[in-house]
């Protein structure tokens, strides 16, 4: 089965107060947790879990920002990864907002800021102003195997809009093996490791959750919703957290690749434009205007990789860019005739090309 299952399907837990759907979500959840408790000792076991995901479910939080675009959802999830307010989500449209909100476990709304994202990965860190957070440490994060139980933590559907606490999946790793998906019509960049669930857990909303063993200690973060590229079935997966430690600490220290790339010269003899490659912008009429395609002209490299008008451009050979006069900075750091590879985000997903300007 793909995503889009509904809500009142999906084990969960939410405390009975406002949303409808609380009461046999959180019936669901425990029936289902309890079945694993050892015989005779189901009530203790069942008491213990519970202390244990509102623990974790202190740790989530909600994230809302840019949506509507074609049906997009605005909302996704994350989870805290330190007392001062760092948080790790996915990176994707959500966070194309010059508002980003981010809803604690207590109801507290406070702003988001993107300190910056890994597009191999594709996941992001916020900060937001708060202290003495309860929060996972990456460090001490644990490794899972295949049959390891599971919980899954996150604001799928949107369930979860207040003070209420994120919804919660039970199950179990599948598999760990070497993710090969596609977007659309396009394989994703990461071809590393990741844990196969055999929960519903990539539906919307659910993007960026945290998913634990039963002891409530992480395992990895949930990701984005893909397509097996070999057989055409959704995949419900995570990616494990060895995977997300070292580029948190990269993002962190300012830097929006995982891995440092080699240093270029900062103006070449001949630097390149988005002129070179076939690109005309909007107009930059802000002093952070996006930098969205306007025009691709004709047999271009820009129009050979594909590139549409409306494109978003947010990756220039992994350097994020925020802004026109940012994309013409990292342009500007490259030959004229150097390859360049860009990621974009085009209806709400991210895609990969490759620009050629002396292949022209």
């Amino acid at each position: 089965m793909g995503p889009q299952q509904q809500p009142s399907s999906i084990p969960g837990i939410h405390r009975p107060r406002r949303h409808p759907l609380a009461c046999g979500l959180a019936t669901t959840c425990l029936i289902a947790l309890t079945a694993f408790a050892p015989l005779g000792a189901s009530t203790a076991w069942a008491a213990k879990t519970t202390d244990t995901v509102r623990e974790v479910q202190r740790k989530t939080v909600k994230i809302y920002g840019a949506g509507g675009l074609r049906g997009l959802e605005a909302y996704q999830s994350g989870f805290l990864i330190s007392a001062d307010g760092y948080v790790l989500t996915v990176f994707s449209h959500v966070l194309d907002s010059d508002t980003i909100t981010v809803t604690l476990d207590d109801g507290r709304k406070l702003d988001g800021k993107l300190v910056g994202a890994d597009p191999r990965l594709e996941i992001a860190v916020l900060k937001i102003d708060a202290a003495d957070l309860p929060h996972f440490d990456l460090q001490q994060a644990k490794a899972g195997v295949e049959g390891t139980r599971v919980l899954a933590y996150s604001n799928l559907f949107g369930v979860a809009t207040g003070d209420e606490p994120v919804s919660v999946l039970h199950g179990s790793i599948a598999a760990v093996t070497t993710l090969a998906a596609r977007r659309g019509a396009y394989e994703i960049a990461y071809q590393g490791p990741v844990y196969v669930l055999d929960a519903m857990t990539n539906n919307p909303g659910a993007a960026g959750g945290a998913l634990t063993n039963l002891n409530g200690q992480l395992l990895g973060l949930l990701g984005k919703q893909l397509r097996n590229s070999r057989n055409n079935i959704w995949l419900n997966y995570a990616l494990p957290a060895s995977e997300l430690a070292p580029a948190v600490e990269a993002i962190k220290a300012g830097k929006s690749q995982a891995q440092t790339t080699p240093a270029t010269p900062a103006h070449p003899e001949q630097t390149l434009t988005a002129a070179d490659l076939g690109l005309v912008l909007v107009p930059n009429v802000l002093e952070r205007t996006p930098p969205f395609v306007d025009t691709v002209r004709e047999n271009s490299p820009a129009a050979k990789a594909g590139i549409r008008p409306d494109d978003l451009v947010v990756f220039v050979d992994n350097q994020l860019v925020q802004s026109c006069n940012a994309l013409a900075t990292e342009l500007a750091k490259l030959d004229r005739d150097a390859e360049v590879h860009l990621v974009l985000l085009r209806s709400g997903e991210l895609t990969d090309v490759t620009l050629k300007p002396g292949g022209e």
